[in-house]
């Protein structure tokens, strides 16, 4: 069967991203235009535009489509943006910030899904996103970037994603325990972090950000 994957990323902008309040003209654009399908494994290009997220592998998971464009608009990027993004997983959201900010730098620890998700930028021309290979809790930069965007859960927000921030920059990250997660926009205010929340989701966690097993007795 042959999928008319123009006509289903038209449909995945109207019944599903829009409806969730996604409204930002160049964000509706980019997911309008960017080919999902271009970024899956062969086994899930059929279901690039399904309202699921979608497995990538030992347990990580494409971020839902609708969760894309609310990511993307609540960091209401303006195209002078260098962002952060830690867990690049298929490559997709790197794309989509790529379209919308100055530059961008990914960091994904599996290295096959790293080199993947760089094939597949080149491949769209997305020349200013890089692919770093290493462990986000583990790595470390002097760079600061206006801002972060977290692709796993965490418990608690690491100090140093928050250190990676630039005065009023801002990240969006999700946190808690499923699950009722909260996806938050946190501003990295002259004051200290400030803390905005944007909606309940259930995300899977970010490697080695999971909460510690609770002992029973």
């Amino acid at each position: 069967m042959t999928i008319d994957y123009a006509h289903a990323r038209e449909l995945m902008v109207e019944q599903q991203v829009r409806p969730w309040d996604v409204l930002d003209a160049r964000v509706l654009e980019v997911l309008g235009t960017l080919p999902r399908e271009d970024f899956m494994p062969d086994a899930q290009r059929q279901l690039a535009y399904a309202d699921v997220p979608l497995p990538l592998g030992e347990g990580e998971f494409a971020l839902k489509p609708v969760i894309v464009g609310r990511v993307l608009q609540a960091l209401a990027l303006d195209g002078s943006e260098d962002v952060l993004e830690i867990g690049t997983g298929n490559g997709y959201l790197t794309a989509c910030l790529g379209r919308l900010a100055r530059d961008v730098v990914s960091v994904e620890r599996d290295a096959a899904r790293a080199a993947s998700a760089e094939t597949a930028l080149k491949a769209q021309g997305i020349n200013n996103a890089q692919v770093v290979n290493a462990d986000a809790l583990a790595w470390d930069t002097p760079r600061k970037f206006s801002v972060v965007c977290i692709t796993g859960a965490v418990d608690t927000i690491p100090q140093k994603f928050i250190h990676w921030l630039e005065p009023g920059g801002r990240m969006f990250v999700v946190r808690g325990r499923s699950p009722a997660m909260e996806a938050v926009l946190l501003h990295n205010d002259v004051n200290g972090p400030r803390i905005q929340s944007l909606f309940e989701t259930d995300l899977p966690y970010l490697a080695g950000a999971a909460p510690a097993p609770a002992f029973e007795f």
